[in-house]
């Protein structure tokens, strides 16, 4: 089985290391994967997230002059669902943006005396706002 970079090959999972693990894939040829290429989250030991014996799917990243063949898991996976910004609808009316500034500043003096009295009120249940010993 003759493999290129960017081919998509199962195979085994044949040695577990510090750095890394060896897939077996094809009557005889064998890849790394290296640490930082087995998943998207933080890998501190190869052995949390793959077993000796255990079947993967991984990715051809590269293949040296010496026919060492360089591979990745997380990238032969699906892309995972990003946490992209909500999209906006500019066209929407917004009732700030329809306000003033005057009725803006008039709306922001009146929250913040509301919560500087619900503040006062709070410490004044508590003992006229005095630390008690």
């Amino acid at each position: 089985m003759s493999v290129k970079v960017n081919d998509i090959v199962e195979g085994i999972v044949t040695g577990i290391t510090n750095f890394g693990a060896f897939i077996q894939f094809g009557e005889d040829e064998s890849g790394l994967v290296h640490i930082s290429e087995i998943s998207d989250d933080y890998v501190e030991k190869t052995s949390d997230f793959l077993k000796k014996g255990q079947k993967v799917k991984a990715k051809v990243v590269n293949i040296d002059k010496d026919g060492k063949i360089g591979l990745s898991i997380k990238q032969a996976q699906p892309p995972k669902a990003t946490n992209k910004p909500m999209d906006i609808n500019w066209l929407k009316k917004d009732s700030q943006k329809d306000l003033s500034f005057e009725d803006k500043m008039a709306k922001f003096l009146k929250e913040s005396n509301e919560k500087i009295e619900s503040v006062r009120q709070r410490n004044n249940s508590r003992g006229n706002g005095k630390w008690r010993k």
